[in-house]
């Protein structure tokens, strides 16, 4: 799901729950899910993260390779 589609559905409490959880603003969460910004690596990942995956990485920063960054283990 996009995060448009998902922050659609929240009222404003919720989506200021989702933004502190994210450390960032609801109002930059409006911003990347109109477009006007690109989500940081970071916060996509939070955004995966506290969505419970129903908003991907891969969704919101094409451009990443997640396929790797997910196979690689830790050392």
């Amino acid at each position: 799901m996009s995060l448009h589609t998902y922050i659609k559905v929240l009222d404003k409490a919720k989506l200021a729950e989702l933004a502190a959880r994210c450390d960032t603003t609801a109002g930059q969460l409006k911003q990347i899910a109109y477009g006007h910004r690109r989500a940081s690596g970071g916060l996509a990942v939070s955004l995966e993260r506290e969505t419970q995956g129903q908003v991907t990485c891969e969704q919101l920063r094409p451009d990443i390779d997640w396929a790797y960054l997910r196979g690689s283990k830790v050392a």
